[in-house]
């Protein structure tokens, strides 16, 4: 960290509700402006029970578009259907999920409200992985970060060509990048199965080899530096007189003059108690871990026929994605996670069809999705003092360290280095 003696005057006990990446990255940020800090957690940093450790692990300025688009609403039917697709919404849920379903489909019904979304999205992402650099060798794990670009992968150039509307949105938000023949795609990733003959190669992209580890890594860091952690969960606050006196948990009251809401899926209820009701969804997420993999493609890749997330990573070779609507308390669906572990294998043919068991490890977590692809941050309706920083959904990573910078410059008063006012929680109720 630098510059300690930035203390002033205006220092302030803040707390941090979540140790996942948002919460961490805002931990930190908030130490760096002098600030005292307590990070409210009930489970371990970075552990299996955390989104921020079970993700696609890639570092992408490129993921503007909101995962809604123009005729998402034709596939709904198919959904519901469809127990094991892509995008799966459970029966049971459907009533529940019903008017998050409806704001989802609305968000994306036109390309003007996709590109109006990718504009908003495109500096809170833009320049990702420098920023995870900078927090991983503060916190002494700078080979946890690694930009070697990110890949996708089709099969030929009309299955690019298919998708022209989400390209065209990336070129009209600046963002480049570089077409690959099926020779060049070889030349590169010589393991990758034949069939993909058309790549499209995003150099700034990035990815974390273990974002468990850099997590917990990030958390330590913040602790380090005079951040307290303490192992509760937050049910509340008291506010009087429109100003925050205290952060209400299972075991008793945090006294402090801010709080920070970035507890992920279980942010709703937090932000209803300081007066915004957000339409906060988890989007259940599965990944498949191969170990000791037969194959070790050089770049991070997501094939157009998978739709999922390939990563080497420190644990294994790690294919994840899917998108299962069921609520927070649902049982997973291991099922899920064998699909994408069999679309693994259908990519590299080296790699072993009997794999056993033990070689395979499976994971399901919960993003925090907001229907229209952007997440909630700024102040509360209730107090100034209290901060939304949640809701990322799929971009959680690598938004983490802009979003934490934006905490601490809005928490100060200072002007924020991007645009947020199209992340106000306000925009539903406008609505």
């Amino acid at each position: 960290m630098t510059d300690r003696s930035a203390r002033t005057s205006a220092s302030r006990h803040v707390v941090v509700i979540g140790a996942g990446i948002v919460g961490a990255a805002s931990a930190l940020e908030l130490l760096r402006d002098g600030h005292r800090v307590t990070l409210l957690e009930p489970g371990t940093p970075g552990g299996e029970q955390a989104a921020s450790y079970g993700n696609g692990c890639w570092l992408s300025p490129q993921s503007v578009i909101p995962p809604a688009g123009p005729g998402v609403w034709k596939k709904v039917p198919g959904y519901l259907r469809d127990p094991l697709g892509p995008l799966a919404i459970r029966w049971s849920y459907f009533p529940r999920v019903l008017p998050w379903l409806v704001k989802y489909l609305l968000s994306g019904w036109t390309e003007a409200r996709v590109l109006r979304v990718a504009q908003a999205m495109q500096p809170l992402l833009h320049d990702g992985p420098a920023l995870h650099r900078r927090l991983a060798a503060e916190a002494g794990v700078p080979e946890l970060i690694e930009q070697r670009g990110d890949m996708y992968i089709y099969p030929d150039r009309a299955a690019f060509e298919a998708e022209a509307m989400s390209w065209r949105i990336r070129k009209a938000v600046g963002i480049p990048w570089l077409e690959l023949s099926g020779e060049e795609l070889r030349q590169r990733e010589p393991e990758l199965d034949r069939r993909y003959t058309f790549a499209v190669l995003m150099e700034q992209g990035g990815h974390c080899t273990d974002p468990g580890a850099y997590v917990a890594a990030l958390v330590a860091h913040a602790a380090a530096q005079g951040a307290a952690l303490r192992r509760d969960r937050a049910t509340g606050f008291r506010i009087e007189a429109g100003r925050l006196k205290a952060v209400r948990t299972g075991t008793g009251e945090i006294a402090c003059d801010a709080a920070v809401i970035c507890a992920g899926a279980h942010s709703k209820a937090l932000a209803a108690a300081a007066g915004d009701d957000v339409p906060l969804e988890t989007e259940r997420g599965y990944h498949a871990v191969l170990s000791d993999p037969e194959v070790r493609p050089r770049t991070p890749m997501m094939p157009s026929d998978g739709k999922m997330a390939i990563t080497l990573t420190r644990g294994g070779l790690r294919c994840a994605g899917q998108v299962e609507i069921a609520g927070l308390e649902a049982a997973p669906n291991w099922k899920r996670a064998e699909i994408l572990r069999d679309k693994l294998l259908g990519c590299f043919p080296n790699l072993p069809r009997d794999l056993p068991a033990d070689r395979v490890k499976v994971w399901m977590g919960h993003r925090p999705s907001m229907p229209d692809g952007m997440p909630c941050i700024g102040p509360a309706r209730a107090t100034p003092d209290i901060l939304h920083a949640f809701g990322h959904g799929h971009v959680g990573l690598v938004s983490g360290p802009r979003t934490g910078r934006v905490v601490a410059q809005l928490l100060a008063g200072r002007a924020p280095e991007i645009p947020v006012e199209a992340f106000s929680a306000r925009r539903f109720r406008a609505r």
